[in-house]
C-alpha cells in the first residue's frame, strides 16, 4: 500500500511540465493519469512512474488493468 504522503506529491512524468498530471489511485494496483490516460503500475508497493511503462497501458480501459499488475519487463 503506498502512503497517502507519497500520493499526495507524485505526478505522471509525461504531464507534469505542461499540466497538473494528477494521478488516480486506482485498486492499490494502479496509477492512472487524470491528463493523458497513461496508466503506471504498482509493483511490490513500488510506483514504476516510467514513461515507457505507462505507455504500455494507456489504450486499456481502466477496468481491463490486471491486478495485480504484472512485473516489469
Amino acid at each position: 500500500m503506498i502512503s497517502a504522503e507519497l500520493l499526495e506529491i507524485l505526478r505522471c512524468p509525461a504531464c507534469v511540465r505542461e499540466k497538473d498530471g494528477l494521478l488516480e489511485y486506482y485498486k492499490e494496483s494502479w496509477l492512472i493519469c487524470a491528463d493523458c490516460g497513461r496508466k503506471y503500475p504498482i509493483v511490490q508497493d513500488i510506483p514504476v512512474m516510467l514513461i515507457d511503462e505507462g505507455d504500455k497501458w494507456i489504450k486499456t480501459k481502466k477496468q481491463d488493468l490486471p491486478v495485480p499488475p504484472p512485473e516489469p519487463a
